[in-house]
């Protein structure tokens, strides 16, 4: 990457920074700008960022900043959210999840021709994970009821590290469909991808969380350097995964529920389960938000010339039905609401996980690739601008009707209590 690339993106951000508040008045969301600009710095913009030469650097950088919002985001969650069987994160993620990438996967069969049975999977699987981010004010306005704030953050902070598995076996069965030299059979998958991974995570994530509350306890580590750790065990559980030949990410999302649930076992005086990882989270989002000029230098610009109209219907289709039926299904007989059940279908946008794993597909030069990244490139970019201009308009919108119902209505469903205020989750961008 050229220095005038790295001079320009600094340089925009330094400038959002400064208007950032105002530019959230009028709609205009950090990653609209950003994946704009690295359009323009990309090919056939600019040219200051080049496909041939900045891969390797782009793909670390995403990769990085994967691997933190994995953990950060598992580290999160409290495990009680997730106890009741009509609770609104379990049905979306347990019901909801598996119908979208089976939806996808269908839908993505007569629309993208030349794909494998496997390819066809693989692009349901890398657009299913939604990103919170993208959609912030509809998370954060306080007019929207707690139960349905939690339930999308906690939804979007555990379905990406849910499709990494799907994502893993269904790539190598798309290998072994295209006849690749070397492709790992599924029972190899399973093996390292999933056991050994899983054993990374927890085999480090929880031994570093029960370090860090007896630490804290002794006073033996000084304040700044107990900030690093959750950063450097989640960078430690991708390695060891990495170097396993298993998967990184699901070794980072394992260590940090497993971290998350050693250290919030022991609260912290400020009340929160762990203040030590406020600096990976913003990691984390300063890596995530650089991860949009990348996204679209090195993956929007390129797939400007593949776009065909399947593939924008099929775009259209990944954020309207394959997301809102599967979550009016997921919610059916839940007591709540249509406008609430379309409000959860609608904010669904795609983001960091799907750029991150539509990357890794191209990669791996399997037939059909280019298609693959090229949908996923549009249906990131199409979520990026309809939920950043959309979140705060629908946010307000919704929160008036749910005022309105809800003086009306004593005991409306979505008045039911939440375990927590709905933010503990980073939100990135």
């Amino acid at each position: 990457m050229s220095a005038w690339a790295v001079f320009v993106v600094a340089a925009v951000v330094a400038g959002y920074a400064l208007v950032s508040a105002r530019a959230a008045a009028w709609a205009v969301s950090g990653p609209m700008i950003f994946v704009a600009t690295g359009t323009a710095l990309g090919e056939p913009g600019l040219g200051l960022v080049s496909p041939a030469h900045d891969v390797e650097p782009v793909r670390a950088l995403l990769e990085a900043a994967l691997a933190l919002v994995l953990f950060t985001d598992a580290a999160g969650v409290h495990s009680r959210e997730l106890r009741r069987d009509d609770f609104l994160p379990v049905r979306l993620l347990g019901i909801g999840l598996p119908l979208t990438i089976g939806l996808g996967w269908l839908a993505a069969w007569p629309l993208l021709p030349g794909l494998g049975v496997w390819g066809l999977a693989l692009v349901g699987t890398i657009l299913a994970p939604t990103d919170a981010a993208l959609g912030q004010p509809a998370i954060t306005d306080r007019r929207v009821p707690a139960l349905v704030r939690q339930g999308l953050n906690v939804e979007s902070g555990l379905n990406d590290g849910l499709c990494v598995p799907f994502f893993v076996l269904f790539l190598a069965a798309a290998g072994q469909e295209a006849g690749r030299a070397g492709t790992p059979g599924a029972g190899e998958v399973v093996v390292r991808a999933l056991l050994l991974s899983t054993v990374c995570g927890i085999g480090l994530g929880l031994p570093a969380g029960w370090a860090l509350v007896r630490s804290r306890r002794r006073g033996w580590a000084a304040g700044e350097w107990r900030q690093l750790l959750p950063a450097m065990v989640a960078f430690a559980s991708f390695a060891a995964a990495a170097a396993l030949e298993g998967s990184g990410f699901i070794a980072a999302w394992v260590a940090g529920l497993a971290y998350g649930n050693a250290v919030r076992r022991h609260p912290t005086e400020r009340g929160t389960p762990d203040p030590e990882c406020e600096l990976t989270e913003r990691l984390g989002a300063l890596l995530a938000m650089l991860s949009f000029f990348a996204f679209g230098a090195l993956l929007l610009a390129p797939a400007l010339s593949e776009l065909t109209w399947r593939m924008a219907v099929y775009a259209v289709l990944s954020l309207t039905v394959i997301r809102g039926l599967p979550v009016a299904l997921s919610l059916a007989r839940s007591g709540l609401r249509p406008p609430t059940v379309a409000y959860v279908a609608w904010f669904g946008p795609r983001g960091l996980a799907s750029i991150v794993l539509g990357l890794l597909v191209l990669e791996e030069r399997i037939p059909g690739t280019e298609q693959v990244s090229a949908v996923v490139a549009l249906t990131v970019t199409i979520s990026v601008y309809a939920h950043g201009v959309s979140a705060g308009v629908l946010a307000g919108r919704y929160g008036r009707w749910y005022r309105a119902a809800a003086a009306r209505t004593p005991g409306l469903r979505e008045d039911a209590p939440a375990s927590s205020d709905g933010t503990g989750i980073a939100l990135r961008g």
